[in-house]
């Protein structure tokens, strides 16, 4: 389970059971799309559906951080000299943080806002000169740090810090926003298909349902469909380990390292415990698949540890991918692990373009930003996609316990998961999506696809997308 999920229930929506015509449609439950539902909540005709629950994908296993000082994003830009683009990225992150402030003020969201001082640090010789590099930049142009590492809970070599970033609690966040929108929301309910129009797009649900949008926003973490955006080929899945334990002191400081894998933690504070929330491990899902080996590496010696991951889309130039695909077909993905600040963004981005107005980021994160250079770098992605699909074809993985079997029935492979009561879940471990082999993560007990980040919980119901269809098996099954 996640952290977030320990102390907060969220409220249950039902699924869509007609047909509907709409101005607006947003599609995905999470930050992008609640927020997105939240800035036009004074537009008329606006609806949002979620193939699950509401806040229950990638915004359930984040770690809540809310910093501008970012290795993978901010960093990759400074380190490869594009400084324009740089200050750029930096006001569009910087802007974020005061959106959420605003909104979180506004609407007197209790979600344990807390300001931080958030450290870029290493542990390693040959990376120091590459936060110096960062921190010249900063000072050029007046962003004040702060160098004192003395609080941090581990000795590092070198870092820099910044103040006016936060840390949240991102369920709480959600359901404030829930309270005050008044747009009809539904859940389970699963968009399969899109279908341009002579007015827009008609959406069919998994229960056969249409809606008809004007306008359409792709707020899920993986899109479901190849075309005309073809996802796949552009970018790459990223998997992260996360462990919270109980500790005495709320230090307020959050630090993350620019080697690579990234070590990060922060602090939790709720009315009876204090937690450090510590994120390792990171990496791209074509190379490791042992989950359990990942877990060990990050988990402490302390008790009551609370174990999950989290799988992030990195882009080619580590840019998020947010505007429209097609006329009045949106999309917002990619955020290379900085969701909280890039959704609020993309919410804002959206509202502007249907409003007729233009956002300083517009070409910075367009879909369809440098054609040349997204080709060029499509053929690495293409090949990392490969091997993912290729190893994931490796079914009986050495690292498997014997609760975990493997047989083949009416030609199709099953596996066999025997839980620690003895029951048995069956299952075809085979992604719907593109037939990538699924890893099971037997941590959490969930199918992981390792090509595209589907999962599946150990009895084959579908958690999360871009697959469409769940992987049951039952001896009735064709």
């Amino acid at each position: 389970m996640s952290l977030w999920e320990k102390d907060i229930m969220m409220k249950s929506y039902d699924p869509l059971k007609e047909n509907k015509v709409v101005d607006i449609l947003i599609v995905g439950g999470g930050m992008t799309g609640i927020n997105s539902l939240y800035f036009l909540k004074d537009q008329k005709n606006v609806m949002l559906v979620e193939a699950n629950k509401i806040g229950q994908g990638v915004s359930l296993n984040t770690t809540g951080k809310i910093n501008y000082l970012q290795e993978s994003t901010l960093g990759h830009l400074i380190l490869t000299k594009q400084y324009t683009k740089a200050k750029i990225y930096l006001a569009s992150q910087i802007e974020g943080i005061k959106l959420l402030k605003k909104i979180i003020k506004m609407e007197q969201i209790e979600c344990n806002l807390e300001e931080v001082t958030s450290y870029l640090v290493t542990q390693k010789s040959e990376k120091v000169q590459d936060i110096k590099q960062i921190e010249r930049f900063l000072e050029d142009i007046k962003i004040p740090l702060e160098n004192d590492l003395s609080l941090l809970d581990k000795e590092f070599l070198y870092g820099i810090g910044v103040k006016d970033t936060f840390v949240f609690h991102p369920l709480k966040y959600l359901k404030g926003l829930l309270n005050v929108i008044k747009h009809p929301i539904y859940e389970h309910t699963r968009i399969m298909n899109i279908r341009k129009t002579k007015n827009g797009y008609q959406c069919v649900t998994d229960q056969g349902y249409y809606i008809e949008a004007k306008r359409v926003m792709i707020a899920c973490h993986y899109p479901f469909f190849y075309l005309p955006y073809f996802l796949p080929t552009k970018t790459s899945i990223e998997k992260s380990y996360l462990n919270a334990y109980e500790v005495k002191e709320n230090k307020k400081y959050t630090y993350i390292t620019i080697e690579n894998p990234s070590l990060s933690t922060r602090f939790y504070e709720d009315n009876q415990h204090i937690y450090q929330l510590a994120l390792g491990g990171s990496h791209k899902t074509s190379v490791k698949q042992n989950d359990s080996e990942q877990f060990q590496k990050i988990t402490t010696s302390k008790l009551k540890n609370i174990l999950w991951s989290n799988v992030d889309i990195c882009t080619f130039d580590h840019m998020p991918i947010i505007g429209p695909i097609k006329e009045n077909l949106y999309l917002a993905t990619g955020y290379q692990a900085w969701g909280m600040i890039q959704s609020v963004i993309s919410a804002q981005m959206f509202y502007q373009s249907i409003n007729g107005k233009h956002s300083p980021y517009d070409d910075l994160f367009s879909p369809h930003r440098t054609f040349i250079k997204r080709f060029l770098f499509s053929f690495p992605y293409l090949l990392s996609n490969a091997y993912s699909f290729l190893r994931s074809k490796w079914y009986h993985k050495s690292w498997y316990s014997n609760h975990l079997t493997f047989s083949y029935k009416k030609g199709r492979l099953i596996a066999c998961y025997k839980d620690k009561n003895g029951e048995k879940h069956l299952v075809h471990p085979v992604c719907p999506h593109m037939k990538c082999g699924l890893i099971f993560n037997e941590i959490e007990e969930t199918w992981d696809c390792p090509c595209h980040s589907s999962r599946f919980d150990k009895d084959g119901n579908i958690i999360k997308g871009p697959s469409k269809y769940s992987i049951q098996w039952s001896e009735n099954s064709d």
